[in-house]
């Protein structure tokens, strides 16, 4: 996995207007992947906040011993921070990111609306549920249980800055997590925006689906993205993405009549 030197894994923040967005990256990445979509919404003069979870960014020994609980301490703390300074806010991720956005969304109704990309409400191997109870004996994935390359871009992997190898420890707290947004999305009433790539290895084919299917939202919408892979905020559709997240906040929020509080 790639960690390329002209990418900045740390995490991304920019002033703006009354509109804050939250974006969370994925698992094992960082806020390299989510600081061009937040670049994006910037220069439209959002509001925007790309953490750091814990664990990430630096080396894979980091993320062994650290819970997901740590993890979306990061994001509420992320959350209050733009809620702090901003109107409305929205919160969107990747993967793992698409979780923590879940789990966000069950637990502050005042969040304006939801992004979850790739959604990784059901991740496509059998080994997943193992992870809690390897983890003790087996440091690392071995390789042959990684998902194959799915990127259709071939220059994507010039975007991404992620651990070349996967601690077990961290796959088994993203599998608690899952279980536990699984059990919340029936509580989950915020707009949603849903994003998942036909080409995605990572995730089940019928994630985004189920997603879609189980969430308590009323207003709600599935975009398939026909050339991308599991990491779409990098690949051949990722400006699609960003356009589309971008129109459908506005849609969802009062226009704003002045200049909001800046960062």
């Amino acid at each position: 996995m790639p960690q390329p030197e002209h990418l900045d894994p740390s995490a991304y923040a920019a002033g703006g207007g009354a509109i804050g967005v939250l974006l969370i990256h994925g698992f094992p990445g960082s806020a390299a992947e989510t600081r061009p979509m937040g670049e994006y919404l910037a220069d439209r003069g959002l509001t925007v906040r790309c953490p750091l979870l814990p664990g990430h960014g630096t080396r894979p020994e980091d993320l062994i011993g650290v819970r997901w609980q740590a993890w979306a301490a990061e994001a509420e703390a992320a959350l209050v921070d733009l809620q702090a300074r901003c109107r409305e806010v929205f919160v969107g991720g990747l993967s793992l990111g698409s979780l923590l956005t879940l789990w966000l969304g069950a637990g502050h109704a005042e969040i304006t609306g939801l992004v979850p990309m790739a959604p990784a409400v059901k991740i496509d191997s059998p080994l997943v549920p193992l992870t809690v109870a390897l983890r003790h004996v087996i440091k690392y994935v071995p390789p042959a249980a990684l998902p194959k390359g799915d990127l259709a871009d071939p220059k994507a992997s010039d975007r991404i800055w992620c651990y070349d190898k996967t601690p077990m420890w961290g796959a088994g707290e993203v599998y608690r997590l899952q279980r536990e947004v699984l059990q919340a999305l029936p509580e989950i009433r915020q707009p949603v925006l849903i994003f998942q790539g036909r080409l995605d290895t990572s995730v089940d084919p019928q994630a985004a689906q189920i997603l879609y299917d189980r969430i308590g939202s009323a207003d709600k919408e599935l975009v398939w993205l026909e050339q991308s892979g599991h990491n779409l905020l990098v690949d051949a559709e990722r400006e699609k993405v960003w356009a589309r997240s971008y129109e459908w906040m506005m849609a969802h929020t009062e226009k704003a009549e002045g200049p909001g509080p800046s960062a």
